[in-house]
């Protein structure tokens, strides 16, 4: 190899190696400033793990667990402090009168999931396990109706008080995954109701990423690793209809907290 060639080759394996060093270094940086402050979980069951198990007896009906993904993220990255205020079942006036007492100038990251249960999410889902497929739609129609013109003034005013009592916080908004894998062979609900469910999952993540865009958050989408994952997949990150324990229906397993959202969040944060 000509001196000049060799030359330029060296030069770029030593450029590409920088690069992957400023990518990593980059990153470990991204960690490290996530983790100099504290860390504070608020939001629905979604966050606070229900249908994972191993729930925090102190944190009583709200089921906290250790196997979600706030409690993996503070186990792995060891913030400063860690607050996880999530509760099963609730609302964006739920988080706003209960969950945000950690909140504070040194708080340098948020995590929430909240909306579903704005939108009757348990109604929702309930009607469409018993009742017919038009019924099932039409309860659907009325819970986007919801997500267009009431749900995007109450996440508004739950963002804002976020931003308010943590002025430094870097928030991230995980959305709600997709709960069918379609055009599987697969028992319970018909493929009209699961291609229902699935859209309205959508259309309620649409308008919470936009309304967190809106205030600066950064909204972590979790279809993408649940993708593959869904009811009917065969390897499903969700319960289905659970009868022995109806709350924990449709709700991520370990493994969906984990597999799921646990890598949106260490992505986004």
């Amino acid at each position: 190899m000509r001196r000049s060639r060799l030359v330029a080759y060296i030069g770029s394996l030593l450029l590409a190696a920088g690069l992957t060093l400023t990518g990593a270094a980059s990153a470990q940086a991204s960690d490290q400033r996530a983790a100099a402050g504290g860390y504070v979980a608020l939001g629905d069951s979604y966050s606070s793990g229900v249908g994972a198990g191993s729930y925090i007896d102190s944190s009583g009906s709200c089921q906290r667990s250790t196997k979600a993904y706030p409690y993996l993220w503070n186990a792995a990255h060891s913030p400063s402090s860690f607050a996880f205020t999530a509760c099963s079942g609730a609302t964006t006036d739920d988080v706003l009168a209960d969950q945000l007492g950690p909140l504070n100038s040194s708080t340098s990251l948020v995590s929430i999931s909240v909306g579903g249960n704005d939108a009757g999410f348990a109604d929702v889902m309930t009607t469409c396990v018993l009742q017919s497929d038009s019924t099932c739609l039409s309860r659907i129609d009325t819970a986007k109706a919801y997500v267009d013109n009431t749900l995007p003034g109450k996440l508004d005013r739950l963002y804002s008080t976020i931003r308010s009592k943590a002025p430094s916080a870097h928030v991230v908004v995980l959305g709600y995954p997709r709960f069918y894998l379609l055009g599987q062979t697969c028992l319970g609900l018909s493929e009209t109701k699961r291609s229902a469910i699935n859209g309205a999952a959508d259309h309620l993540d649409a308008t919470i990423a936009k309304i967190a865009a809106n205030h600066g958050f950064t909204f972590g989408d979790v279809r993408t690793t649940f993708s593959g994952h869904e009811i009917c997949s065969g390897s499903s990150w969700l319960h289905s209809v659970d009868w022995l324990n109806l709350g924990q229906s449709y709700h991520p397993t370990a493994a969906g907290q984990s597999g799921g959202y646990l890598p949106v969040l260490d992505a986004a944060a």
